[in-house]
């Protein structure tokens, strides 16, 4: 898997920066008082605060983000120069090359990809462009407020009859599925979520999945540097969790082998693990 990411154009923060952002700006952001931030950030009109205010780590921040050009100058310095923006364009272009290589060599054509927690479902749609092999996605949501903007999205690439938004409790994706999936996408929701939602959560998923297919998850550590300023000043409480940690979580629910893929800052790593095969019972076994 390694030669799928290695020709992948990343944002990199040069040494000045780095020094800039851990001596000057980080200090600032993290300890200058929270109602002076705040304040400063509503007379710059921010977007991404305004965004996040309204839905801490919701999809329209993630797309002030992914997007990279904000007209606001506020979110031009968030953005551009923050280490968290950065990286999340790195998962982007790292989840997505790893999710159309899966499409590519799925056993099945098209390949089905299963999206939790999709939101607009950006990267799955930047995975089904860079593939060479044709696939359709679900994406599930709890709320549908962002598939409006998906659809939009998908219909301006060309996708719109390869992907469908289901609004409902990712746990029952039992009931929502035609066809089981050959991939599923969980980039972006771990973060938010206890170590029991998460088993929970993938056990559901590891219930509609066949043994050998992917299961695609990110883990968020704090080398972003700036917790407390989305703590105190964006409401924003993440779950920091290394890889390791997440992939016993998802080893206990029926994953295995296990592969981590790291962006350049650091914050981020996107992993691919496989489903095993369902034990054998003891019928089998007595069968054999």
């Amino acid at each position: 898997m390694e030669s799928w990411v290695q020709d992948i154009e990343f944002e990199r923060h040069g040494r000045l920066r780095r020094l800039v952002r851990t001596v000057i700006s980080n200090p600032i952001a993290n300890y200058l008082p929270a109602v002076m931030l705040k304040g400063l950030l509503r007379f710059g009109k921010s977007d991404l605060a305004m965004s996040n205010w309204k839905d801490p780590g919701g999809w329209r921040s993630m797309v002030i983000s992914y997007d990279g050009n904000p007209t606001q100058i506020a979110d031009r310095i968030l953005v551009k120069s923050g280490a968290m923006s950065t990286a999340l364009r790195n998962r982007r272009r790292l989840g997505a090359r790893l999710l159309a290589r899966l499409i590519d060599e799925s056993p099945s054509e098209p390949a089905h990809v299963l999206c939790l927690g999709a939101g607009p479902g950006r990267i799955i749609m930047d995975a089904m462009n860079q593939a060479d092999r044709d696939s359709f996605a679900t994406l599930v949501d709890l709320s549908s407020d962002a598939f409006e903007y998906g659809r939009s999205n998908a219909r301006n690439e060309g996708l719109i009859d390869r992907v469908h938004f289901i609004q409902g409790d990712v746990r029952d994706v039992k009931q929502m599925l035609d066809r089981p999936p050959d991939i599923v996408k969980m980039l972006g929701i771990c973060e938010y979520l206890t170590d029991e939602q998460i088993v929970d959560i993938v056990r559901s998923a590891a219930e509609v999945m066949p043994a050998g297919s992917s299961i695609v998850f990110n883990s968020l550590s704090l080398a972003h540097g700036t917790n407390r300023f989305f703590r105190r000043v964006f409401g924003l409480h993440m779950n920091h969790r290394t890889p390791e940690h997440l992939e016993c979580l998802f080893g206990s629910a029926g994953f295995a082998d296990f592969v981590s893929h790291e962006e350049p800052l650091g914050v981020y790593h996107v992993i691919v693990g496989r489903r095993k095969p369902a034990p054998e019972s003891n019928d089998e076994k007595g069968s054999s």
